[in-house]
């Protein structure tokens, strides 16, 4: 059974940088698509960046390209998202997310994905 615990979540002022990390266990991690999702208060889960299992192909949502980057450490068992120039609205509880996939895809729907963290709280003070 899959298992994802996220870390790294903070309040911080706007401008600041976070990095959150996501820690996998419980399959093979290489074997599995990687993604961040965020749910602001009254909002919907919203996609943020994925990344394929290998680490090679990547894709972040438009409000944050340029701004955020996910990362992936197949020896460490752990997806990253550095978060720079962090604004107000990026305000979320930010979800990790898996799923069991060995081609070379990466996913930015919410339900396709099939395992999930219990996420870590991102406050944005302006």
């Amino acid at each position: 059974q899959v298992q994802l615990i996220e870390s790294g979540g903070a309040l911080v002022q706007a401008g600041g940088s976070l990095r959150l990390s996501c820690a996998f266990s419980g399959r093979t991690f290489s074997s599995y698509a990687m993604g961040w999702f965020r749910q602001a208060p009254g909002k919907g889960r919203e996609f943020v960046a994925a990344i394929n299992r290998n680490g090679v192909s990547l894709e972040h949502a438009g409000s944050v390209k340029g701004r955020f980057t996910i990362s992936r450490d197949n020896a460490k068992n752990t997806v990253y998202l550095q978060m720079n120039s962090l604004k107000p609205e990026d305000t979320a509880v930010y979800y990790c997310a898996a799923r069991y996939f060995t081609g070379s895809m990466y996913f930015i729907a919410p339900d396709e994905y099939g395992d999930w963290g219990q996420g870590t709280q991102v406050t944005v003070s302006s």
